[in-house]
């Protein structure tokens, strides 16, 4: 009897793919085990495997990198996966800020871990971890973007461009999602049928934007005009190694873009780097209402390191699971490649 994991993953990314991501990322065994149910863990574990897989899709370099994983039989460990948005009201269908995602995410298990100010870009980060499996189970690190922090034009301008977003998550999907809140799993039916709602969630709601809107943006926040093009999009996702400064040289030497320097959290224990944003085209629309295409910085792929600490609490070694705002700032740079 196949896991409820394999046959959702087989039914959202396909066979072959889904094969590609068994073989790939390691999986904690728990969540391999057949079960007439599906747990809101094997949900969580489902929905970050075909988010991982969009997002190595979306950025070559990623996706070279994991084939070659692939060749040489090394295993990729899906840390968390980042997204951005905005902390506004008025945005068409959509809910303000965190709370877009916040709605899928908190009935499949997670927690708030902590809050990252995030001063320079005008941001707040938090982070979310799995309470079954925190270790294992891949966090979410949601930014929301303050637009009231900027001009009133600026303000105008991201009102123009998220004000048509609509909203993916259906009345039924709400449904199952309250009842998954309840029981802690669902059945494969609910499961299979709610998955790609969830995922759905995850990508840009509105129509493009005004290419005006897009430039008086991008003139005064790189994040802002980021989130026009791409929405609730993942970021990036990242991969924990044991190694980062060895894996960056490593693909240093294989020409990929990787950004210049490690980052290091104030712990010492969080050391993050990065392939920089892969170039994507998008759609815009002009004054006369032609829609003209733009090359845009677009989506990257992380690396971490995370190290133990010992729990104050109980005396006990567990992995340093917590984000460095300094470190967060730094790796966002990615995306202002323009």
């Amino acid at each position: 009897m196949a896991s409820s994991l394999d046959a959702l993953l087989n039914k959202i990314v396909g066979a072959d793919r889904a094969a590609m991501l068994h073989a790939v990322m390691i999986v904690h065994p728990a969540l391999k085990v057949p079960d007439e149910h599906v747990s809101r863990a094997v949900l969580a574990q489902a929905l970050n495997m075909a988010l991982f897989s969009d997002l190595i899709a979306r950025v070559p370099f990623a996706e070279a990198y994991v084939q070659d994983c692939l060749r040489t039989q090394r295993k990729v460990f899906h840390d968390h996966g980042a997204l951005r948005t905005v902390a506004m009201s008025g945005m068409g269908a959509l809910p303000p800020g965190e709370e877009a995602i916040l709605r899928v995410i908190r009935p499949l298990g997670y927690v708030l871990g902590d809050v990252y100010p995030l001063e320079k870009l005008k941001m707040t980060g938090r982070s979310y971890k799995h309470a079954d499996l925190p270790e294992d189970i891949a966090q979410f690190f949601i930014s929301e973007f303050h637009p009231e922090l900027f001009s009133p034009a600026f303000q105008d301008a991201v009102r123009r461009v998220t004000a048509p977003s609509r909203d993916p998550l259906t009345a039924k999907a709400k449904e199952i999602l309250a009842r998954l809140s309840c029981e802690g799993h669902l059945s494969f039916a609910d499961a299979s049928a709610v998955l790609p709602v969830l995922l759905a969630c995850f990508a840009c709601q509105h129509e493009p934007a005004h290419l005006g809107d897009y430039e008086m943006l991008l003139e005064s926040s790189a994040e802002m005009a980021w989130i026009s093009t791409e929405g609730n999009t993942f970021n990036h996702a990242t991969d924990r190694v044991e190694n980062v400064e060895a894996v960056a040289q490593e693909q240093k030497s294989l020409g990929r873009p990787m950004k210049d320097a490690v980052e290091i959290s104030a712990s010492g224990r969080v050391r993050q780097t990065a392939f920089r944003a892969a170039m994507v085209q998008r759609a815009f629309r002009a004054a006369n209402s032609v829609i003209i295409m733009r090359e845009v910085p677009g989506s990257f792929y992380e690396f971490i390191t995370r190290q133990s600490m010992t729990d104050t609490a109980t005396g006990q070694k567990k992995l340093d699971l917590a984000f460095d705002s300094s470190n967060a700032q730094g790796i966002f740079k990615m995306t202002s490649v323009v």
